[in-house]
């Protein structure tokens, strides 16, 4: 924990990872929140994987483009015009009384303007400390997030229950709004240009280990929207308790991001990590009590930030730092793509054979997850005792006075 504490003291650390966190915050609502809107008005789970579905999608697409912009155009000018485009879009889902084609029109919008925060800051952080602080920092990094998952969906449960459903996706609206601002107005983003890359858009994806991340990610995130859909199934549209067993899933994640933070990365992390999630997500299959759901995803989610600690780790010892952005789009194009696609089989699976089919489902993704790195471990790079920084450029990075 030592070294955690010696990373939070180091200037701008803590103040770039609490604003990246409240400007990403409300995406650990939207789902949540728009699962029971669409649910509860139109009576179908599928209809609202089909169109949280389309939102992933557009966000998949949009993931490696926006983050090339940031390259040519830099960072603010992108981030505070998807801000725009994005919490606008939100806001018409949930006030207008909208045609399933036009819920879908306008979430796979929101998708594709949603604000590269996370690859912005991805970016950055190579630049921010030495290379020995890297990769503890992407561990915390990936540990710190999952507060955006422990307390948004509590908040998009309480708030969607208890007020209404259009009152939860507003407060995620204004979340997107205030922190992309705060996020927008911190220092680091004016001292770090990205240079523009001089490849193709998509060659980075030749990177063994830049592939791998991505679709390892996609089956994880693929496993967890699963999870999610399969949950709030379990317990109804009008209950909190899906919200609490959702949180501690998340709390789990933390848990095991902070404790297996300094464990060194070498060939078989990624594929160990994930069978902690794929053992924890089958056992959550056999029942669907509240406290059976607890534990048993509590276990899972142990392996989560731990694994996508290892993502984030391997793409960037293996690219250059004017890839690095894209990379990282591609990344989380991956895992957004996953999320679309465990969203839509799992309301699928719960229309037609119920909640547990959606936890199978999951069981599934997570199993992949663990199996193709184990396949292709080969592609795995071994950072024991190795800089996880990124390749150095054969051109000066510019850097900015703040």
């Amino acid at each position: 924990m030592s070294s955690y504490w010696s990373l939070l003291r180091t200037p701008g650390v803590a103040r770039i990872i609490a604003a990246q966190l409240v400007a990403r915050f409300p995406f650990g609502m939207l789902s949540l929140a728009f699962l029971i809107h669409i649910e509860h008005a139109y009576n179908s789970y599928a209809t609202a994987g089909i169109v949280l579905g389309a939102m992933s999608i557009g966000q998949a697409i949009a993931g490696p483009l926006t983050s090339r912009l940031m390259g040519r155009l830099g960072m603010r000018p992108v981030i505070i015009a998807t801000i725009a485009v994005c919490a606008a879009s939100v806001v018409v889902m949930a006030l207008l009384p909208l045609p399933i084609i036009g819920l879908i029109v306008i979430g796979f919008l929101a998708g594709l303007s949603t604000p590269p925060i996370q690859p912005a800051v991805r970016t950055i952080y190579p630049k921010m400390v030495n290379s020995r602080q890297l990769t503890p920092l992407f561990s915390l990094d990936a540990s710190a997030q999952e507060i955006i998952w422990v307390v948004g969906p509590v908040v998009a449960t309480l708030v969607a229950t208890q007020v209404s459903s259009v009152a939860g996706i507003l407060l995620a609206a204004a979340f997107i709004v205030g922190g992309g601002i705060w996020f927008v107005a911190s220092p680091e983003l004016g001292r770090v240009r990205i240079p523009r890359s001089r490849r193709k858009l998509g060659v980075v994806l030749t990177r063994p280990a830049v592939l791998l991340s991505t679709i390892v990610g996609f089956m994880l995130i693929a496993a967890c929207a699963a999870v999610e859909a399969g949950v709030v199934a379990s317990f109804g549209h009008g209950s909190a308790d899906s919200g609490w067993v959702l949180a501690i899933f998340s709390v789990g994640s933390l848990v095991g991001g902070l404790a297996l933070g300094h464990v060194p990365i070498g060939p078989w992390a990624l594929a160990s990590r994930m069978l902690i999630v794929t053992v924890g997500i089958a056992f959550a299959a056999l029942s669907s009590s509240f406290w059976w759901l607890s534990v048993t995803l509590f276990v899972a989610g142990i392996g989560i930030a731990p694994a996508l600690a290892v993502l984030f780790g391997i793409v960037s010892a293996s690219v250059k730092f004017s890839d690095t952005a894209e990379a990282y789009g591609w990344v989380g194009t991956g895992q957004l793509i996953g999320a679309a696609l465990g969203s839509a089989v799992a309301g699928f699976m719960i229309d037609n054979y119920g909640p547990s089919a959606a936890i199978l489902v999951a069981a599934g993704f997570a199993a992949l997850g663990c199996i193709i790195p184990t396949l292709g471990r080969r592609w795995h790079p071994d950072l024991r005792g190795r800089d996880a920084s990124p390749i150095a450029d054969t051109e000066p990075v510019q850097v900015q006075p703040s």
